[in-house]
This record gives structure tokens, C-alpha cells and sequence, in this order.
């Protein structure tokens, strides 16, 4: 520690062009300081470090969440919206360690199959908070089923007798309109 201080406190960087002060001689610069503050340790779980804590299943939706330091009034499950939300929070209690305080708030969105009225929660004894609904079946889409006709194309040549073959027959009919009207 002591080494530590006196590192910092004749450190080059913090004095000008990089040489060291004369501190008798130089009162505008002063030592500093710096006092190494830790922060403070993350409880983590096995099943707080995978990813949405949620199980894929085809049938149902499920969170677990380890709960193990609240009592069961300690905890809340909400739904809101689209979402479940879990609170949890005691006030100050002795520990091994000393004094501790917790509180938390998860939130997890609902996937679209899922009823937020549906969902369910429970507290196993080992503090695991299971919190489960069932997926809404999804219908098969309608079969809009319809026969498509297949047109059979012809040659140019044939389609070209054909126009021709069409013409004449017109002009035959309009001839005899012609013809019975003359009569």
C-alpha cells in the first residue's frame, strides 16, 4: 500500500513535460491520492446465466428463476401488457457476513402464443421459482385449394390457320346478315 502511494504520488505523468517535481520548490502541484474501491460482487446463479432463464417447449412456456433468499411474501409475479413480471424484495436482515438488504425486478416478454391470463407460477422448497402457460394451438392456415386449367399452346402456325379460318367465318356471317336483310 505504502509502495502504491509513493508510486502515485511521484508519478512523472501527472507533472509537467514528464520530469519529476521537486516538491519543495513546486506548490502547484500536488500529490495525489488514489484509493482503490471495489465493486461489489455480483451473485450470479447457475440458472441467472443463461440466456431469458426460459425453456423451449412446444406445448408450454416456462421461466426458472432461483429465488432462494426471499421467503414466498417476499416475492410478486405480475403480468403487464405482454409481459410477466417477478419483484422480489426484503428489507434489511443479519447473514453471515453482516447486514444485507435485496431487491430485484425481472421482466420477460410473452411470446405471442401465450394467454398472459394463463400464466401460472410456484415455489418448489430448494427456492426455485417456476413460472409456466400453456401455447395457444395454432390453427393450420385454410386450404384455399383451386385447380388451376392448363392451356395447351399451339404452333404459330396452326394458331395463324386458326386466326385466318376465324376471319373467314366472320366475314361469311356478315355476309349473310347482309343477305337476309336485303331479302
Amino acid at each position: 500500500m505504502f509502495a502504491r502511494l509513493m508510486r502515485d504520488m511521484y508519478d512523472p505523468f501527472d507533472y509537467g513535460y514528464g520530469a519529476l517535481p521537486n516538491l519543495l520548490l513546486d506548490n502547484r502541484s500536488q500529490p495525489r491520492i488514489q484509493l482503490n474501491v471495489t465493486r461489489p460482487r455480483r451473485q450470479t446463479s447457475l440458472t441467472s446465466t443463461r440466456k431469458g432463464d426460459s425453456k423451449k417447449d412446444a406445448n408450454k412456456y416456462k421461466v426458472m428463476l432461483n429465488v432462494k433468499h426471499f421467503r414466498p411474501d417476499e416475492i410478486e409475479v405480475k403480468t403487464v401488457d405482454n409481459f410477466v413480471v417477478i419483484h422480489g424484495k426484503h428489507e434489511e436482515q443479519v447473514d453471515e457476513h453482516g447486514f444485507v438488504s435485496r431487491e430485484f425486478t425481472r421482466r420477460y416478454q410473452l411470446p405471442d402464443d401465450i394467454e398472459p391470463q394463463s400464466v401460472k407460477s410456484s415455489l418448489s422448497q430448494d427456492g426455485i421459482l417456476t413460472i409456466q402457460a400453456p401455447r395457444k394451438a395454432l390453427e393450420p392456415p385454410p386450404k384455399n385449394e383451386r385447380v388451376v386449367p392448363i392451356t395447351i399452346q399451339q404452333p404459330a402456325v396452326v394458331e395463324d390457320a386458326q386466326k385466318q379460318q376465324q376471319q373467314m367465318q366472320e366475314q361469311q356471317a356478315v355476309q349473310q346478315q347482309s343477305s337476309e336483310e336485303q331479302k
